[in-house]
């Protein structure tokens, strides 16, 4: 089939003026302009400040009890201009604490006594004035002044989860994926000074950029994946795993590193009753582990970044007998190809990005943890989500916490535009039906809602479908190489901080040259959520024909046409969002043709149009 040309368009019923078009600013935002911390032209302001911590951790991991020791040490530099007298953490673990308010439903067999804080010492000295509510901890300090630091010295240790998987845990007898494992300082910012959210493991996570040292030490026999840069292999693995390790880094095809044999021939890691492993990752948001004593490992490599030859190494660490994941080192090798020349077409950028085989669905720096699925297209949609977080929230800072939209909406479009790439054949409408069936209904709420403030369907679809949707829009009307340089501006404004939803909007408006408010405040901000077209009329003109569609809300949608003429032949017409640019609630497509029109079916996979009985117009 073969677009037709639209050769005009006739607009009416204009309710507004794009030109006139603002967006409404809360408070703390306005508070942000004035004080020069961020400007209105999407950047960081002359005054952008934020805060960092530099962590030693140590770990002793018992894979059979599950008993996690730790220390960790800690220098937080405030470079905020308050000075601070109580410092905020964050106590992940204690999600799985009786007692602890939560959304999750957990097992009451899963629950427990939570972390345990054995030792905490401020600046060397050792205190008890700190205070533990559920998932946040207060401790109170000698005043931080502007551009100080603190330390901190923290013996801990709790019990990781059997049950109740929720983004962390025990997969199996031999595995465990271990995140949020150790008490990390909140984020302090020049939005809501200290992010005092609890977590109950709905929302997900808000961190500073910080330098992550981690000495993992587990049982002989156990391979452990991380965030950073693995510093001694061959101290913990033998020499054939780590030559293959490091072949992997410079070549393009697939190498077992650990296989079969490896694993009966008990030739893994180091003959030791106990190995630690040492990693070092810097400027990430988090860091996280995970471990196995029979899991296989193959990888591969690729050239990122064009112009410096910088190569990421892939990895896919799974249990044998999952099927699926043979092939998931070939969809995340595609996708970390797909992200740096293609969409959001920017380098990847880390040294390496490992699909961990386990029970969740889960983005970390530089690991997921991805479960097993059923059939090949779900491997390649979950492995591709999830791979794409890499860019937001992990190299754009993102509160995730307040505005989950902000990075799980991109994951969904990077999702819709990734999986046809390794796989022809994938239509991917992640999340479009739910977002037009729950329009205008009573878990549907503007997108800017913050997302501890959803409820029912609402928290899926205002996370990812209806931002995911936006952002296509919007690729489709400006143009695939002006999109691209509009995204890049808001990535170069904001990788490597932390952004908030105007400094997108206003990246992506100074950085394509356009002022798309009139889009941001119908989709963003509106409350008339229902999103619904119709094909009003369809009228003989003496060139062709005239077609009247009509937009119900305030939302715009793109409008695809496919026209099926009486000789049996079917042309295909596609207006982008511009059409509604100016507030119209109708808009008339004139088709020149000399054939004669017996029908038209207005749709598409990406369009969630709630009532479809109106869609489609019979001539005859």
């Amino acid at each position: 089939m073969k677009s037709i040309k639209i050769f005009s368009l006739l607009l009416c019923t204009a309710f507004y003026v794009n030109a006139q078009t603002t967006l409404s600013i809360a408070p703390e935002f306005q508070k942000t302009y004035q004080k020069e911390t961020r400007n209105t032209d999407g950047k960081p302001g002359k005054n952008y400040w934020q805060n960092t911590s530099k962590y030693d951790l140590n770990v002793d991991f018992n894979p059979i009890s599950r008993l996690l020791k730790g220390k960790v040490q800690v220098t937080y530099t405030n470079n905020s201009p308050d000075t601070l007298k109580q410092i905020w953490f964050k106590l992940y673990p204690n999600l799985y604490k009786k007692g602890t308010p939560r959304k999750s439903k957990l097992a009451e067999s899963d629950l427990g006594d939570g972390v345990a804080i054995e030792k905490l010492a401020t600046n060397g000295k050792s205190i008890t004035d700190f205070k533990i509510d559920g998932t946040n901890m207060t401790v109170n300090v000698p005043a931080v002044v502007p551009g100080k630091t603190v330390s901190f010295s923290i013996d801990y240790s709790y019990t990781l989860n059997k049950g109740s998987h929720i983004r962390t845990g025990q997969i199996d007898e031999g595995s465990h994926f271990v995140a949020y494992f150790f008490p990390r300082i909140a984020v302090y910012d020049d939005v809501d000074g200290w992010n005092k959210f609890p977590y109950t493991g709905a929302e997900e996570f808000y961190n500073d950029f910080d330098q992550f040292n981690a000495s993992i030490t587990v049982p002989g026999g156990y391979g452990v994946w991380a965030t950073g840069d693995l510093k001694n292999p061959s101290e913990v693995f033998q020499k054939d795993i780590v030559s293959r390790m490091l072949s992997a880094e410079k070549n393009d095809a697939v190498i077992d590193v650990i296989t079969d044999k490896d694993l009966a021939d008990k030739k893994v890691t180091q003959p030791n009753a106990f190995n630690t492993f040492k990693f070092e990752a810097k400027n990430v948001t988090d860091f996280v582990f995970a471990l196995s004593d029979h899991y296989l490992w193959k990888s591969s490599s690729l050239v990122v970044d064009p112009k410096t030859k910088r190569r990421t190494r892939v990895d896919a660490v799974f249990n044998p007998k999952h099927k699926d994941y043979y092939e998931v080192i070939d969809f995340a090798r595609k996708t970390v190809e797909a992200m740096s020349y293609t969409f959001p077409k920017w380098p990847f950028p880390y040294n390496h990005e490992t699909i961990f085989d386990g029970l969740d669905q889960m983005e970390y720096p530089m690991m997921v943890n991805d479960n097993p699925v059923d059939n090949r297209t779900d491997a390649i949609t979950l492995t591709d989500h999830e791979i794409f977080h890499t860019m937001f929230p992990f190299y754009m800072g993102i509160n995730e916490t307040k505005y989950g939209w902000m990075d799980e909406g991109w994951a969904t479009i990077g999702e819709w535009l990734i999986s046809p790439m390794i796989d022809s054949t994938i239509v991917d409408e992640y999340g479009v039906q739910p977002t037009a069936s729950s329009s205008g209904g009573k878990d549907d709420t503007p997108i800017m809602t913050l997302t501890p403030d959803l409820k029912g369907l609402g928290s899926f679809t205002n996370s990812y479908p209806k931002p995911g949707l936006a952002y296509l829009f919007v690729k489709d009307y400006l143009g695939d190489e002006l999109f691209t340089k509009a995204l890049h501006t808001y990535i170069k404004n904001w990788n490597g901080k932390h952004p908030m939803p105007y400094d997108f909007f206003n990246s992506m408006n100074e950085g394509s040259g356009k002022n798309l408010n009139w889009f941001w405040k119908a989709w963003f901000f509106f409350e008339d959520g229902v999103t619904d077209m119709a094909i009003k009329a369809v009228d003989k003109t003496s060139s062709g024909y005239t077609i009247t569609i009509e937009n119900k809300s305030v939302k715009p949608l793109p409008i695809d046409l496919s026209l099926t003429y009486e000789d049996g032949s079917i042309e295909n017409n596609h207006n982008t969002i511009g059409v509604w640019e100016k507030g119209d609630t109708q808009v008339k497509i004139n088709i020149k043709t000399s054939k004669k029109l017996s029908k038209v079916v207005m749709g598409n996979p990406h369009t969630p149009d709630k009532v479809k009985s109106d869609n489609s117009f019979s001539l005859n």
